[in-house]
């Protein structure tokens, strides 16, 4: 039961760690780069996705086309005021982002964020693996036999370990995907 538990939130923190690698762009413009972004609806922060359409007509360019012309101005200034790093323009009726190419330093960067969000992603794997053992010690508190709960244990640190390496494949994969020019 607690392995089955700690394996649907393994699978949900691999899922998010997955979501935030999508943030960091590679250079390419990917409509999922503006995930997250909240743009101020009639005094709502909605997200852009809600109020807009995103469209990649090239590589190097994303169109944000609003649904309202009368938001096209928030869109510009939610995406000014993002850590995006670009500069949209407008043409009055629809938002254009010229994605710029990566420089070698600003790859780095963006490698450094990669392992960072990974070791973030690792350290929530680990988070859950204590979760389960503490709950595997309570178990045994109440009368659980021991060696269930050491079997148990094994297992959780093997579905730990799977998880890991999970994650070391996807930080090679974005950093791969990062470098490549």
């Amino acid at each position: 039961m607690f392995l089955d538990e700690a394996k649907s939130d393994m699978e949900k923190a691999l899922i998010h760690l997955g979501v935030e690698f999508g943030k960091i762009r590679a250079g390419k413009a990917m409509p999922n780069m503006l995930d997250g972004l909240m743009v101020d609806y009639y005094g709502t922060p909605t997200p852009i996705a809600q109020v807009a359409t995103i469209n990649t007509p090239d590589a190097r360019t994303l169109l944000i086309k609003p649904w309202e012309r009368g938001v096209i101005n928030e869109i510009e200034k939610a995406i000014k005021n993002s850590n995006l790093g670009l500069n949209p323009s407008n043409d009055g009726e629809m938002v254009r982002l010229n994605i710029p190419a990566l420089t070698e330093e600003r790859r780095r960067d963006l490698a450094k964020q990669v392992k960072n969000e990974g070791e973030s992603g690792k350290v929530r794997m680990r988070t859950i693996r204590k979760e389960t053992n503490e709950e595997l010690k309570k178990l045994q508190k109440d009368g659980a036999a021991e060696d269930a709960i050491k079997d148990a244990e094994g297992k959780v640190q093997k579905l730990t370990d799977s998880y890991i390496v999970k994650i070391d494949e996807l930080i090679v994969k974005k950093e791969a995907e990062i470098m490549t020019v």
